[in-house]
């Protein structure tokens, strides 16, 4: 941890800043989590060792919870789910992830004491908990989940008071980070590291964090390293500067940011971003050619604002409903109306067309999702950082939509502008880049086949399509929520 040293920051108590210069991509410092657990929603299809999905997972014999992808993932678990498989059978059921994450990281400070290893900055007792600052609902929350966790404590482990339950209740309620699974697109569970509860936040930071999960796949655990954060630089950062990452996605508005980082993280931002409003304007505006504002008034533009807002509703609706050719019907509709109204940059146009690309790709309607797919990004571009994960993986998804509807030109150029992203949010070495470089070179390959030969081109890939039947998409699942969201908050 000799990149980074602790300081007071101003208005925001305890931070950390760097030692010394750095740029894009560089990784400031990795660290391994404290303890971290699947959702209970995936408990039965992720591996509760290595994080990753799998088709087939092996059961603990003995709790009948704990799911792994082999025998190799059950023996690296094992120091974690020991403790947590005896007190499940005891208890006779599962408890909820918050209680069963509490209990993880209760047993490690037991065993291991308050400074875990020589890296870690910060114990887990000088953490806010802010359980001062919850409201009566959420507090009443607390008191069941203290109440539960109180039950299944096994009566054999050291006894803690209420105090300090409830403290590690309010460090993971506020600190706690998502995991990921193995290729970043979706939360699975919730983890504790106790050196990023440093990170204070800025709407506009010069971080972004990512999930590493290592490599358990040696048969012999000692060459395992270990599921750990990497914090990367998004740009150059200078020597004594501030390290922030963003707690929010900065899509939303810097009221609605401001909000939700109030009754999520009990702090009042005073970031640049948010004090100046930046980019509002664009993020509700009219619609501009050439950046010149044309026909709609503001009336205009705010009853289009108004009719958004309601479909957004109506088609979030219908796509929980699984009810894809509703959402296409509404999003379309509502696209003619507010389309030669709103700006490329409207938050609420910019949903429609995130939506409707995914749900013309997933129908096999190809050209039509590409077509959204571009605007998404070409929107996107003008609001988030350069370097910002949900841009790259925006732009990832469109080349791969423009590649799949024969726009090879657009395909790569898209696809290589994610990758110059992911170099620098997620590094050479994450399985997503690892993918993203090969589509690039794929795409490469065809690109020069295509300028040499378009005839030729299109024909071969009539001809791969034809011999291998392009199988159904994945069911529309935004692979940028997973990004957008990596600050773990109870629902």
């Amino acid at each position: 941890m000799e990149n980074v040293a602790i300081f007071d920051s101003p208005g925001k108590g305890r931070g950390l800043k760097a030692t010394k210069e750095f740029w894009a991509g560089d990784v400031i410092f990795s660290e391994p989590s404290i303890s971290a657990v699947v959702f209970d929603s995936l408990s039965e299809r992720i591996c509760h060792s290595c994080f990753r999905r799998q088709d087939k997972l092996q059961r603990c014999g003995q709790c009948k919870f704990g799911h792994y992808c082999d025998r190799t993932c059950q023996r690296a678990g094992w120091a974690e789910h020991k403790q947590e498989c005896g007190a499940i059978k005891a208890y006779g059921k599962v408890p909820n992830e918050n209680i069963r994450l509490v209990a993880r990281i209760i047993w490690r400070l037991d065993k291991e004491g308050s400074v875990m290893s020589d890296m870690q900055l910060t114990t887990l007792e000088e953490l806010e908990d802010h359980i001062d600052d919850m409201q009566e609902d959420e507090l009443k929350e607390l008191k069941v989940d203290i109440h539960n966790f109180l039950d299944f404590w096994p009566r054999s482990s050291k006894q803690h008071t209420i105090d300090n339950i409830s403290h590690i209740f309010g460090v993971i309620n506020c600190n706690g980070f998502t995991v990921s699974d193995q290729r970043g697109l979706q939360a699975v569970g919730v983890g504790l590291f106790a050196n990023l509860c440093l990170v204070n936040h800025d709407c506009w930071p010069n971080c972004t964090v990512i999930l590493n999960h290592g490599n358990q796949s040696a048969v012999n655990t000692m060459f395992h390293s270990q599921r750990r954060i990497e914090l990367r630089s998004l740009g150059k950062i200078e020597e004594g500067e501030e390290l922030t990452v963003s707690y929010v996605d900065f899509l939303n508005l810097s009221e609605e940011r401001r909000r939700l980082l109030k009754t999520q993280y009990f702090f009042d931002c005073t970031c640049e971003h948010c004090k100046n409003h930046i980019k509002d304007d664009l993020k509700l505006g009219g619609l501009e050619v050439d950046g010149v504002k044309v026909c709609p008034t503001e009336e205009q533009v705010k009853e289009a604002t108004d009719y958004c807002f309601q479909m957004l509703e109506k088609m979030d609706n219908a796509r929980l409903n699984g009810n894809y050719h509703e959402v296409v019907k509404i999003c379309k509709d509502c696209i003619e109306k507010t389309e030669p109204v709103l700006a490329d940059t409207h938050i609420y146009q910019l949903r429609m067309w995130s939506t409707l690309s995914e749900v013309q790709a997933y129908l096999q309607f190809f050209n039509e999702a590409a077509e959204y797919a571009r605007k998404m990004v070409q929107g996107y571009m003008k609001l988030y950082h350069p370097n910002n994960a949900v841009l790259g993986m925006a732009a990832m998804r469109a080349g791969v939509t423009h590649w799949q509807a024969g726009e090879i030109e657009v395909g790569h150029g898209m696809i290589c502008k994610a990758y110059a992203i992911l170099m620098v949010t997620h590094g050479p070495t994450h399985p997503i880049t690892k993918d993203l470089e090969a589509m690039r070179m794929q795409t490469e390959m065809e690109l020069r086949m295509f300028k040499q030969n378009e005839y030729v081109y299109h024909s071969m890939r009539e001809a791969a399509l034809k011999n291998k039947p392009m199988a159904m998409m994945h069911e529309p699942n935004s692979m940028e929520e997973g990004i957008k969201n990596l600050f773990h908050r109870r629902k």
